[in-house]
């Protein structure tokens, strides 16, 4: 059911469908709000923050006024872990905090489900679902839920940092041939190396030689990893 909304964002041509497949697998999943957050270190500057997401009007105004990430459990765990945190109203009164919850919640952020993917060259990905509604109390489906963010970030952080960060903080687009184009492409659509050799009218074993070439170029250790580093740069679509 969730395969769409994964390969939604990950097509993504710009904020405005990227913001909107984001949007539709936060609904599809039972939470009202979302943010996803693009971070990029730059080295004797301040970092940029590139956000997308949904919150109600009001809320980033009174939010900034009270809050300060140094005291924020969640965006604490977010900073030093990958590992997803399910937080609620405890979250923030186990660490003396609860004055924090109670601003937020004000706004329909009761409970929750966020994680951080950090990432190489100072860029970090911060994805979190929030709702009013107590989570459920099943732990099988709240395992799934979590299971469900983990890979939509995945998806979603090759968009975000294709189509949110700046070209200045962008990594160098490495130069592929037109063939290695075309094999990574024929690839990303599940092809295996004699299907793409089939399609492009050449042998199995050039089809992989273009593949391993590109992912030479790409730096990635797998063919995998070379198609979303090959959609995260835009050379394939």
């Amino acid at each position: 059911m969730l395969q769409g909304h994964y390969l939604a964002v990950l097509e993504a041509r710009d904020i405005d469908e990227f913001r909107s497949a984001v949007l539709r697998f936060t609904q599809d999943i039972g939470f009202n709000t979302v943010s996803a957050v693009t971070v990029v270190e730059q080295h004797g500057q301040d970092a940029d923050f590139i956000a997308v997401g949904n919150a109600p009007a009001g809320y980033e105004e009174a939010h900034h006024r009270v809050s300060d990430s140094r005291r924020d459990p969640v965006m604490q765990h977010l900073k030093r872990q990958s590992v997803p945190l399910v937080w609620s109203q405890d979250t923030y009164l186990k660490t003396g905090v609860g004055d924090l919850w109670e601003e937020q919640a004000a706004f329909g952020y009761r409970t929750g489900v966020a994680m951080a993917l950090h990432l190489p060259e100072g860029k970090h990905f911060l994805l979190g679902v929030d709702r009013d509604l107590p989570l459920p109390e099943d732990k099988r489906e709240l395992t799934r839920i979590v299971a469900d963010l983990q890979l939509f970030a995945v998806h979603a952080q090759d968009t975000a940092l294709r189509i949110l960060v700046p070209p200045s903080c962008q990594p160098e687009r490495p130069a592929l041939t037109v063939r290695e184009v075309e094999a990574l492409k024929w690839t990303m659509e599940g092809k295996t190396a004699w299907e793409v050799g089939t399609i492009l009218g050449i042998s199995q074993r050039t089809a992989v030689m273009h593949i391993n070439n590109a992912m030479h170029k790409l730096d990635c250790a797998t063919k995998h990893q070379a198609v979303l580093k090959a959609l995260r740069l835009g050379l394939i679509h």
